[in-house]
């Protein structure tokens, strides 16, 4: 840095080609304000998040991956529970479950904003690409614990390192591409999507001889090997990752219709649809952004084989960060140009609707606040409040599934503490899915409870192969409100409705807790043939 311009370089290694950004430099209070603005999204959550939330369904799974490692389970490949893990390390607090999605969430935006800052965006540049960090759906993306953090992360990894070879010709940012490739297929298979897309990006676009540069494959390579352990593991296991598809296209998939996918590529977005909209035009169209043109193709790959496979409309966002990117640097570009009224309004217009669109992102408020501002603003006229049974509710369902879980593990140790020490050691706790079970086993420790069993997602694979002889008791949580009137109740001495969850606003209110007390053989053969059946369909081969 020199202490007179107080400028630094990005890089020395640049040629005299048109996509180059030789002699371009950035200026030091630039690059202070873009290491602020992503330290503040890594904080947002707890700036923001209300503390009456409780953990995610899926973020209890995620959560308990990390005490099972391996290479790969049902629903994810397996870089998260290494995460998991770590916070398990931690303490496990709300804290650090939250830290991490931020933490990715940062990384995302400083790579965005470096390559920004490297074709001559400036502050303004910087705070247009922020814009959507703070009024759309990354919002929520980077709140969650959940592999979409990930996902998006390294989709902007793979892209940034490819357009920073296409600057500086370092072969060194072909290999980054590599092991981003890998790390991102460890994250999230969906990643794969994204990585095809920036190959027919490269081949339809300008700079095809990146895809012909023998590097590119030698990288490639290394980011199979990267994945290998992961695809191994998943024919080891009989594929699971197909039935998991399969079960998904069957409940979920199969009732997204590719306008209403499109629709929602603008609504995620919507306070700054214009940034990305601009970045996609300039890069399909204008001459000073020709060389990056890949960035745009890739994009339209993206929503074509997601259309195609009928994807959720939250798996093309990692295709969005540099959009944003290469649209701030545009409009920074009209203000620039004598434009500032016309880009002046375009910010009050994200600042303003952003601020209405934060209790959609992130539950600012306790339930019952939160659920009347949505009725007041008609909030469900926008499509928000729908859940996946395709009815609106009150809360969104990621909201509702944030919620009730510590009563739930509080009643469970209500109905497990009916039973006496001796009675304990011959005794389950069943959940009829991952959301429950991930509940009482995050909680297990706080209300001395034993970790507990389901037949849900990768908790199929914890089973112990064979349960003991001696079981005797079965604490049972399910969303099943007819349960205590089928036939097998009768298969034990004693069935006790112990409770259920009565939080107002939570996915699981009605779920119930059943002690079922001295269960017979026909009982012990029942469960044991359902695990059996459920397991057969992942038979090691």
């Amino acid at each position: 840095m020199s202490s007179t311009n107080h400028y630094v370089s990005l890089s020395t290694d640049f040629d005299n080609n048109p996509s180059s950004i030789a002699g371009k430099q950035v200026h030091f209070s630039d690059k202070i304000l873009l290491y602020l603005l992503a330290l503040l999204i890594v904080f947002i959550p707890f700036l923001l998040l209300n503390g009456y939330y409780e953990p995610h369904r899926d973020e209890f799974l995620y959560l308990a991956e990390g005490n099972h490692l391996s290479w790969g389970f049902m629903e994810v490949p397996p870089m998260l529970s290494l995460i998991s893990s770590m916070i398990h390390w931690m303490g496990g607090s709300m804290f650090w479950i939250r830290f991490w999605p931020g933490l990715f969430g940062g990384a995302t935006f400083l790579l965005a904003g470096s390559i920004l800052l490297s074709l001559g965006g400036r502050k303004l540049g910087l705070l247009l690409l922020y814009l959507p960090f703070l009024c759309g759906v990354y919002l929520r993306l980077f709140l969650l614990f959940q592999p979409n953090s990930l996902e998006v992360f390294f989709d902007t990894l793979c892209a940034f390192s490819i357009i920073r070879f296409i600057q500086t010709r370092g072969i060194k940012w072909l290999y980054l591409f590599g092991v981003s490739a890998g790390l991102g297929m460890l994250s999230k298979y969906s990643v794969g999507v994204f990585i095809i897309s920036l190959v027919i990006g490269l081949l339809l676009g300008k700079q095809r001889h990146v895809i012909f540069n023998r590097h590119f494959w030698y990288a490639t390579l290394i980011g199979i090997i990267i994945f290998l352990p992961n695809l191994l593991w998943q024919f080891h296991h009989g594929l699971p990752v197909v039935h998991h598809m399969e079960l998904l296209n069957k409940y979920q998939l199969q009732y997204i219709d590719r306008m209403g996918f499109l629709k929602d590529q603008l609504l995620m977005n919507l306070a700054t649809v214009y940034i990305w909209v601009a970045g996609l035009l300039y890069l399909l169209w204008g001459h000073k952004f020709r060389p990056y043109q890949f960035i745009a193709i890739a994009y339209l790959s993206v929503l074509t084989i997601l259309m195609m496979l009928h994807g959720k409309n939250y798996y093309a966002l990692g295709a969005y960060p540099f959009l944003f990117s290469f649209g701030a640097l545009a409009i920074e570009n009209w203000f620039r140009k004598g434009k500032k009224v016309v880009v002046a309004l375009l910010i009050c217009f994200s600042v303003v609707l952003g601020f209405w669109l934060v209790p959609l992102m992130i539950p600012v408020f306790e339930p019952v606040k939160l659920a009347a501002y949505y009725q007041k603003m008609g909030v469900a006229k926008t499509g928000a409040l729908k859940w996946e049974d395709l009815k609106d509710h009150a809360l969104p369902q990621d909201f509702a599934d944030m919620q009730g879980w510590r009563e739930m593990a509080a009643k469970v140790q209500k109905a497990y503490n009916l039973l006496t020490p001796q009675q304990k050691q011959h005794t389950i706790i069943f959940c009829d899915n991952y959301g429950q079970a991930g509940a009482v086993d995050y909680y297990r420790k706080l209300f001395d409870l034993p970790e507990p069993l389901s037949t849900n997602a990768s908790y199929l694979y914890w089973i112990p192969d064979h349960l003991s002889m001696n079981l005797q008791n079965i604490v049972l949580v399910t969303d099943d409100q007819q349960e205590m009137s089928h036939p097998f109740i009768k298969q034990c001495r004693e069935a006790v409705l112990v409770d259920s969850i009565t939080t107002p606003y939570a996915k699981e209110r009605g779920s119930l807790i059943i002690l079922f007390k001295d269960i017979n053989d026909t009982f012990k053969a029942m469960i044991k043939t359902k695990i059996e059946n459920e397991k057969s369909v992942f038979k090691k081969k």
